[in-house]
């Protein structure tokens, strides 16, 4: 196995080579004049299982440029197989044709990859699971909620209250209590198709006087979490967490959902934060250590 961490992965892929004691191939990365990318090889991988590393978070479509270069590169170097590992998946939010003449975006980014040669995508909490087992490619979907769960476990944060945004997404605050064990619930959120704009709805929630964590697998906008966390502490909350697997927000969105009560906020390495400070690396490689011991059977 050889593992190429992607312009977008420098730190994440080597990390997760290390762990696996896998061998490295470096990428000579540059710009043109005009900003298009230039990626080259700095070893062979012909006969090789190649295993690219590039999450495509923001810039997204120059990641996933880059991505389908790395990719396409493997394929005519004569990669004996090629397994991206994406961590953020961009363009995943886009998972059907919400309205009338809409782009599908999600299946023209996979079936680009499979063009390039990908065989297989690993990616981590996509925003809808099961419409990745309709598509043309093997995709496994890894969960990092349990490592944000542990996190909190770890910081004194056991018997807190697991929250989803959404009753679609009990799932996850489902997986977050196995490991907090406070018992869980949803947020009643409603999404505007046309304008996006989300909307709560009042019900009951289990957290009065109580510690709660809201976990959500993307925060970008803000606006639902920060519409949120304040419906948490307006329920009578005792503190107020965040568990966030991919940071796509900026500064100034996180000051704002810690001024109207977060107490802190947490995410993943999956796309590099300042927030990002639990690691998804033990989940990436397990998942590769499996898939090679299976191979060797």
């Amino acid at each position: 196995m050889i593992i190429i961490p992607g312009p977008a992965s420098q730190e994440l892929g080597k990390n997760i080579a290390k762990q696996l004691k896998a061998k490295i191939s470096p990428i000579e990365f540059t710009r043109f004049p005009d900003g298009e990318s230039r990626i080259r090889f700095e070893r062979n991988v012909e006969d090789d299982d190649v295993v690219i590393v590039q999450t495509t978070g923001p810039p997204q479509n120059e990641n996933l440029i880059q991505l389908f270069l790395m990719a396409d590169n493997a394929k005519d170097l004569k990669a004996k197989t090629i397994t991206a590992v994406v961590p953020y998946f961009a363009y995943a939010r886009q998972d059907q044709r919400f309205r009338l003449g809409e782009a599908f975006s999600l299946k023209t980014i996979i079936t680009l990859l499979k063009t390039c040669g990908v065989k297989k995508i690993l990616t981590v909490n996509s925003h809808n699971s099961a419409i990745l087992k309709t598509m043309p490619i093997h995709i496994q979907d890894l969960s990092a909620i349990p490592l944000l769960a542990e996190h909190y476990k770890n910081k004194g944060f056991y018997n807190a209250v697991s929250l989803s945004l959404g009753k679609k997404g009990l799932n996850t605050a489902i997986e977050a209590n196995n490991i907090l064990k406070g018992g869980y619930d949803y947020i009643p959120t409603h999404r505007d198709r046309t304008s996006g704009v989300v909307t709560l709805e009042e019900k009951t929630l289990p957290v009065k006087e109580k510690d709660a964590v809201i976990f959500d697998d993307i925060i970008s906008s803000g606006g639902t979490m920060i519409k949120a966390v304040a419906y948490v502490k307006r329920k009578g909350a005792k503190t107020v967490n965040v568990g966030c697997v991919h940071a796509l927000l900026t500064e100034e969105v996180k000051n704002r959902i810690l001024d109207v009560g977060a107490d802190q906020i947490v995410a993943t390495d999956s796309v590099q934060s300042s927030i990002s400070v639990v690691s998804i690396v033990p989940l990436i490689a397990d998942a590769l250590a499996k898939k090679e011991a299976r191979k060797r059977g």
